[in-house]
């Protein structure tokens, strides 16, 4: 099977960084798109980054700007730069990727267990 591994979550002040990871494992064949999403308290998952493999970008509005996402083919990475942090942006942060098993003829969406990322003002 396949596995999706988050790290790099914390707490920092309002103005800080953090750099998220996401290490894709397992009997991988390959991976197409893979993204970036987030979930606060009392609200909806969302979306806010994705990157598919040739390099394109997507950014949630309320992220433009101070988060850079980008990915290690090679090593079936994820990440995610995240600058100049608000309180607004304190959530569980969940990587997403569409793989296709070695054996498989599809793809399908997988996410990882999640990271807290907490922004102090």
């Amino acid at each position: 099977q396949v596995h999706l591994v988050e790290s790099g979550g914390g707490l920092v002040q309002a103005g800080g960084s953090l750099r998220l990871s996401c290490a894709a494992s397992g009997s991988i064949g390959s991976i197409s798109a893979m993204g970036w999403y987030r979930q606060a308290p009392g609200k909806q998952r969302e979306l806010v980054a994705s990157i598919v493999t040739g390099g394109s970008t997507n950014y949630a509005d309320s992220v433009k700007g101070r988060f850079t996402i980008s990915r290690d083919n090679a090593k079936n990475i994820l990440y995610l730069q995240m600058n100049s942090l608000k309180p607004e942006d304190t959530a569980v942060y969940y990587c997403n990727a569409g793989i296709r098993l070695l054996w498989g003829d599809r793809s399908t969406q997988y996410w990882g267990q999640g990271t807290q990322v907490t922004v102090s003002s």
